[in-house]
């Protein structure tokens, strides 16, 4: 294990990359560690204040970190392959928990994010206390693509580069790995609806129901597969939940968090 320190936290080695990592609270005996997943574009500091104000709520440290290439983490130079979401999942999130003595956390993902999270909770043959997950994916809708497809429009003619710049070191390289491997011919085929049911621990599904990547479908399959589901479909709400509508997402997670 390798770890240096930043002005924003630490560098922890895992997939053989160094992670940009940040710690919010201590962890109390008793409380599950929070550990959110980012989405396809997003980093530590994407996050804002989202992850202490769920610390706050819940009582529970927060562990936020920033994927390969992505945020001031090193990586992401190889060409991503379908099976990206896998990979973080099953091999570079166990061993950063292994690497910071994370146990039966609670899971927080948006987006890839939530994704992520479903698959490790599935398959990765560790205990996870719960999952929340935030407009998660579990196979392409062609509302997905249409999404993708603007995000692409808006890339060629927006300052949306400028924007990404802010948060990434390399945010080309961000944007064109997430959005060339959504809209590949390999990518239509992905699906991990089949790992729902071995998923053992309660979820927290949350989706705007203007979310401009996905349907509702997205959530209703995570109850019907899912032993232990609970749904939240929120009014006036886009893809990113936490963002939209933050004060009704912290009380659902309080309050699930709190029947853990």
């Amino acid at each position: 294990m390798s770890k240096a320190e930043t002005p924003g936290g630490r560098f922890v080695e895992a997939g053989g990359h160094l992670l940009e990592t940040r710690w919010i609270g201590e962890a109390r005996a008793g409380a599950p560690v929070l550990v959110f997943l980012h989405e396809g574009l997003g980093c530590v500091d994407m996050w804002r204040d989202f992850p202490a104000r769920v610390a706050a709520a819940t009582g529970c440290a927060a562990l936020v970190y920033s994927r390969q290439g992505y945020g001031r983490s090193t990586g992401g130079e190889a060409p991503r392959t379908a099976d990206y979401l896998h990979v973080e999942a099953l091999r570079v999130l166990p061993e950063l928990l292994d690497a910071l003595e994370i146990d039966a956390p609670v899971l927080v993902g948006h987006s890839d994010g939530g994704s992520i999270a479903l698959l490790h909770a599935a398959d990765a043959g560790r205990t996870v206390r719960g999952l929340v997950v935030m407009a998660p994916h579990e196979f392409v809708e062609e509302e997905t693509l249409a999404g993708i497809r603007a995000a692409r429009a808006a890339w060629a003619t927006t300052d949306l580069r400028t924007r990404l710049g802010r948060y990434h070191a390399d945010p080309e390289r961000v944007f064109l790995s997430w959005n060339d491997t959504w809209l590949s011919a390999e990518f239509r085929a992905w699906n991990i609806e089949d790992c729902l049911p071995r998923i053992a621990c309660p979820v927290l599904a949350i989706q705007g129901r203007d979310d401009e990547y996905a349907t509702l479908r997205q959530i209703e399959v995570i109850a019907e597969r899912v032993g232990d589901a609970a749904l939240l479909a929120l009014e006036d709400c886009g893809h990113s939940p936490q963002r939209d509508q933050p004060a009704a997402v912290i009380e659902a997670i309080a309050r699930f968090v709190a029947r853990l």
